[in-house]
């Protein structure tokens, strides 16, 4: 299948990018600007800004609840933006749809960005959220069933560092890891994944920009060889919860998602790995509008069903 005739369109109408080094702050901006007025926003019962104490320090939430209830499973997502882009507002729409579709209560997760926050900052807000939404937060109402923690593109990455870290850690309570399009692996030689070479131009992120993006992250302390920061190097997936690997047909990343997805069954991890056929790297941000990459959030949902 070729590019989605719509993800095409918006393509061609881009301007050409500015040369020069990259500044995140503007591109900060020029990312806000285009968040839609909280009353064209999907409606559900709740969503509330929140303080989370945690042992990471102060880190900023949004919950969203989908129906009244005392108690709920809990949803744990964390934002897409190569580590330095993104916000609560900027992916508000991801999180209202996943509570929506799942019957989930979201905790999205406002972690501290690099290049201003040096690693493991922003993981170590990720991994203290989940631990305050489990059971450190008594206003939170988990009900001890359902923990999922999920990300999209760099959010992936902390959703898979934050699984494996709470595995090493003991803190076996979270149930599933949803994974889409997800950076797994930093190092970014092009011999390493056919999906570099055969996406690297021409259908949105390209592989010449990854180096570019992720370098606020990476000089910030980062190492791509840490199982932590490249998810895809551990050696040991044994007793991962089980994952859903989203992947996008023309997205440079495709095969180290993938690749992922066939390590965790290997390792005897229940993993589903699903390629969405015309899709490119950051559809669920974008383009999830579109009826079959809206699905996702309906695939999501059943994977969080199985086993109850």
């Amino acid at each position: 299948m070729t590019l989605h005739p719509e993800i095409a369109r918006f393509l061609a109408g881009l301007p050409a990018p500015e040369g020069g080094p990259l500044d995140p702050v503007a591109m900060r901006a020029a990312e806000e600007a285009h968040v839609p007025p909280p009353e064209e926003r999907l409606p559900l019962h709740a969503v509330e800004d929140v303080t989370a104490k945690t042992a990471a320090g102060e880190v900023p939430v949004r919950v969203y609840t989908p129906a009244e209830a005392d108690r709920h499973g809990v949803l744990v997502y964390f934002h897409g933006g190569a580590f330095f882009l993104g916000s609560l507002d900027t992916h508000d729409h991801v999180a209202r749809s996943l509570a929506k579709e799942t019957g989930l209560k979201v905790v999205s997760v406002g972690y501290r960005l690099a290049p201003e926050a040096a690693f493991p900052a922003g993981l170590d807000d990720c991994y203290a959220v989940v631990r305050w939404a489990a059971g450190e937060s008594a206003d939170l109402g988990w009900d001890g069933t359902t923990l999922a923690v999920a990300g999209d593109s760099s959010g992936g990455t902390f959703a898979a560092a934050v699984a494996a870290r709470a595995h090493d850690d003991g803190f076996d309570r979270i149930t599933h890891q949803i994974l889409y399009y997800p950076s797994l692996d930093l190092d970014f030689d092009v011999e390493r994944y056919a999906s570099l070479r055969e996406n690297a131009k021409g259908y949105g992120l390209e592989t010449a920009g990854l180096e570019p993006f992720n370098a606020f992250y990476l000089d910030s302390g980062a190492d791509p060889a840490d199982p932590l920061v490249s998810p895809v190097k551990r050696a040991d997936l044994t007793g991962l919860p089980p994952a859903l690997v989203v992947t996008a047909q023309y997205d440079p990343m495709r095969d180290e998602g993938e690749l992922y997805g066939e390590r965790l069954r290997e390792a005897g991890v229940e993993a589903t790995v699903s390629r969405y056929a015309g899709a490119g790297h950051g559809f669920v941000q974008h383009f999830s509008w579109i009826p079959e990459f809206h699905e996702v959030f309906g695939e999501t949902r059943d994977f969080l069903g199985r086993g109850k």
